[in-house]
């Protein structure tokens, strides 16, 4: 005969049981889950990792010691500090730097004064903005050595020198600007006056072209014209005034795309003939990148420019230092977005480069990237070194 446990003392012990129980799967629960919060650090992986700090204004108002702290703040503030590093990389490498190579004669001067030959690439609209001014103080000084743009930020350089930009509102309505005469480009406003005085300047120059085409055979490829467009506007307020008075190169693969392409398309009604050859354009900036020791970039935007100026450096197996500046994202497979390590997968970037991207509108950042490389450097320079400085163009 079985025995019944009285039922006080069956509820006692199932529910000292189930205490137990449920003891030990909280006692595990617990450690389980400060496991999975707190998986063990190993110091070793953040040895060499700098820390984040931000700039004290305690000290004071340094601008200079404020761009210098970008670097470690963090997010974009971090991008910008390395492409700091990497432009002032790309402006104190000397052949020099580098061991000699077999049956390279050591002429110590020459490798002394062989510098990285710098392609800047830029859109229009950074023209069209208060980059312009940055631009040109770049090329005044012959800061860099082969320029790319689209046909928008050649024509608007000259505008400029024939009539103003004004600021105006990203919301002002469209058609209220149309009826007004008013072009609007982001915030700024172009009157359609200002294209009517560069269609009254630039005809009679293309007409000179037309003339020493037939003439005299002279072959007008892209750049050739920017060139001379450069010599004709005469203003020193002017990027391609100063290309042309220290000779570098401006390519432009698109520039029928544009303003200058519609004076072009008027003119050639009027005195038909104008012919440009691209062919030598493209050979000319593939030769700049082939027969450099070093090459490096700084692209602000995308498109056209972006792509001409890698692809040119595709052909020496990439650039040795790279910095692009813009907002596009890599999602929709687009040239204009893509990383640097995409273009290193290209062969565009040398894969022992350490290229930079920053994510962040040109007119904010470009100027401070200026000031604290090619502007430092420039001011720091004695006049001598200054002169030595004028760089030669392939």
């Amino acid at each position: 005969m079985i025995k019944r446990v009285p039922s006080k003392i069956k509820s006692f012990k199932v529910c000292k049981l189930t205490t137990y129980i449920s003891n030990y799967i909280t006692l595990n629960f617990d450690q389980s889950a400060k496991d999975f919060v707190f998986v063990q650090s190993n110091p070793e992986d953040l040895a060499n990792r700098p820390t984040i700090k931000g700039y004290d204004f305690n000290n004071g108002v340094d601008y200079g010691k404020l761009f210098e702290s970008y670097i470690n703040t963090g997010f974009q503030a971090s991008s910008v500090g390395q492409a700091i590093e990497e432009i002032n990389r790309m402006l104190n490498w000397r052949l020099s730097d580098e061991p000699l190579a077999e049956g390279e004669e050591n002429n110590v001067e020459e490798r002394k004064n062989t510098r990285t030959k710098i392609f800047l690439g830029y859109t229009s609209n950074l023209v069209s903005s208060g980059v312009r001014e940055t631009i040109r103080y770049l090329v005044q000084h012959s800061m860099v050595d082969v320029l790319v743009t689209t046909a928008g930020g050649v024509e608007e350089d000259f505008i400029k020198c024939l009539a103003p930009t004004y600021l105006g509102e990203f919301s002002l309505p469209g058609a209220d600007l149309r009826r007004r005469g008013l072009n609007r480009i982001g915030n700024l406003l172009v009157p359609n006056d200002n294209y009517c005085k560069f269609e009254d300047w630039i005809m009679p120059i293309l007409d000179k072209m037309v003339d020493e085409q037939t003439n005299n055979g002279t072959l007008w490829t892209p750049s050739r014209v920017i060139n001379r467009l450069g010599k004709e506007i005469n203003n020193e307020e002017s990027i391609y005034y100063w290309a042309w008075k220290n000779n570098i190169p401006v390519f432009c693969p698109a520039i029928t795309d544009g303003s200058i392409g519609d004076m072009m398309y008027f003119h050639s009604y009027n005195k038909p003939g104008l012919v440009l050859d691209l062919i030598t354009d493209i050979r000319n900036i593939n030769n700049h990148a082939i027969y450099s020791k070093k090459t490096g970039m700084i692209i602000l935007g995308g498109g056209v420019i972006k792509h001409h100026i890698c692809n040119a450096n595709l052909f020496r197996n990439g650039a040795e230092f790279a910095v692009y500046l813009n907002t596009g994202q890599e999602f929709d497979g687009s040239d204009s977005g893509a990383r640097p390590d995409e273009a290193v997968s290209w062969g565009k970037i040398k894969v022992t480069a350490k290229p930079v991207k920053i994510y962040a509108e040109a007119t904010v950042v470009f100027p401070i990237l200026v000031a604290e490389t090619f502007a430092k450097n420039f001011k720091e320079k004695s006049p001598q070194e200054l002169l030595m400085n004028k760089r030669d163009i392939f």
